[in-house]
């Protein structure tokens, strides 16, 4: 469509300095003449785009213009602000200067006062420089080595091809292809020490993670049967769907759920104190008795 074409146009042109006709008409697959009056039309709606003739001369844009008016509207500029706040609330690292740098281009518009999205708890745990590091390694291609504390508490020196940084459940994860295991692996960036990068490259694989694509993840998964008493019903709501509890005639509250094995099933089950108890499986029931034994010895 043309107004998609001159859309891209205005983009192009403020990427670069200059662009001649000849490059755009074969980017759009148009004759030159459509380009220059793709670029009269431009000019004629207000856009401050201009022409010069001659060796190093093309097509450019006032060197002090924005998009202000001419392309981002004010339902796109809040859009872009929440996801750009929401960002924010990962603590992408420099996100606060590049949200500095979009209030002054769209002038007039409220950067603050419309959201606020906070992911924290209270309490906050600084990633230091592994982030900006991992994000270098991933788009040069370069492996990493760094010790890891996995959920079992045992620390392994891991040497791995980064690909990919997500953000899930309030935490920062690397996925990439482990030369220890050989595979693909999911590894918390919090527990991730002594990062170092190396000079030695890599070539991607073809194993792309979506978020939620559980079938390129190898999880070994418990099943849990849990009943609450009443008194912590809003936390229920907070942590499970409302499609896994379940209401008893006594008030109890019974929730019936999969999770990923380990320590921190256990950790999660113990948050609730003495207002959950374990039904299914008898094993994870047996370990919560010992947790809370040994816990008990040490006030003895």
């Amino acid at each position: 469509m043309k107004i998609n074409r001159l859309i891209e146009i205005i983009i192009i042109l403020l990427n670069k300095d200059v662009v001649t006709a000849k490059e755009l008409s074969y980017k759009f697959n148009v004759s030159i003449r459509t380009i220059y009056r793709d670029i009269e039309e431009l000019s004629l709606s207000g856009v401050p785009i201009f022409t010069n003739k001659g060796n190093g001369g093309g097509i450019s844009l006032l060197e002090d213009y924005t998009f202000n008016k001419a392309i981002i509207s004010e339902k796109d500029k809040e859009g872009l602000v929440l996801a750009l706040k929401t960002l924010q609330a990962t603590k992408y690292p420099e996100i606060d200067n590049t949200l500095n740098k979009l209030g002054s281009t769209f002038k007039k518009f409220n950067m603050e006062d419309w959201i606020e999205v906070d992911f924290s708890y209270w309490g906050d745990l600084k990633l230091d420089n592994r982030f900006d590091d991992i994000k270098i390694a991933i788009l040069e291609r370069n492996l990493i080595s760094f010790r890891y504390v996995n959920s079992n508490g045992i620390s392994i020196n891991r040497t791995v091809e980064p690909h990919k940084l997500i953000f899930k459940s309030k935490e920062w994860y690397l996925w990439g292809f482990c030369k220890v295991r050989n595979d693909f692996r999911i590894f918390k960036i919090n527990r991730i020490k002594n990062l170092e990068l190396s000079n030695k490259s890599f070539v991607r694989r073809n194993n792309s993670l979506k978020i939620d694509d559980r079938k390129n993840v190898k999880l070994d998964v418990v099943n849990l049967k849990l009943r609450f008493n009443a008194d912590v019903l809003y936390k229920i709501y907070d942590f499970y769907e409302e499609e896994n509890i379940k209401k008893n005639d006594d008030g109890t509250y019974d929730v019936s759920v999969s999770y990923p094995k380990g320590q921190w099933v256990y950790d999660h089950i113990l948050s609730y104190g003495s207002s959950v108890k374990v039904l299914e499986p008898n094993y994870i029931k047996e370990e919560i008795v010992n947790i809370l034994n040994k816990t008990l010895e040490l006030y003895k």
